[in-house]
């Protein structure tokens, strides 16, 4: 089980910082690099304790149930993340403006930040396929973190766009 944690883990990551950042188009943005430190503060860390939980713990295996649910909730959630992502990133594609657009289709529809909702749902499901502290704490870590940053660009679009649907949630389908 932890050779297919620590396989689902790096290919999250693969996509993460390899494949997603030279899809995007980031020519002339500007990130501080207070923001840069702390993230590759908070990922050694993160990285090292739910390594150590992977190669060191021995825990109790969760039922097949559980642990059959959570890599449902990792594939699913990578796809929705992935899928949300490329929407995004064809919004700009071909234009000559670097205007934004109301993202449209798949789960935008349903919600402001899919991309976000998907991430969630694969820690979730890497919480409870590994069954132990450190991927719960990154499970609530991620989740506390990305649920106000979707409700921050869903406040966003509608300020911005007039027209944007009144049904959209922000972070969770029909709920929130």
């Amino acid at each position: 089980m932890s050779w297919l944690l620590f396989g689902l883990w790096n290919l999250h990551y693969l996509n993460r910082s390899i494949i997603f950042p030279w899809s995007t188009n980031t020519e002339g943005k500007k990130m501080p690099v207070t923001i840069v430190l702390f993230a590759m503060c908070f990922n050694l860390a993160n990285g090292f304790f739910n390594g150590y939980m992977l190669g060191n713990y021995s825990w109790e295996t969760p039922t097949l149930i559980i642990t059959a649910l959570g890599f449902l909730l990792f594939i699913a959630g990578a796809y929705i993340n992935i899928q949300s992502d490329k929407l995004l990133i064809g919004l700009r594609k071909g234009s000559q403006t670097k205007d934004y657009k109301i993202p449209k289709g798949f789960l935008f529809e349903k919600i402001s930040c899919p991309n976000h909702f998907g991430e969630i749902l694969e820690w979730l499901g890497f919480a409870l396929m590994a069954w132990n502290l450190a991927a719960f704490s990154f499970f609530i870590w991620t989740f506390c973190n990305l649920s106000p940053r979707a409700i921050s660009h869903h406040k966003w679009y509608r300020s911005r766009f007039k027209e944007y649907p009144a049904n959209r949630k922000a972070v969770i389908p029909y709920l929130w």
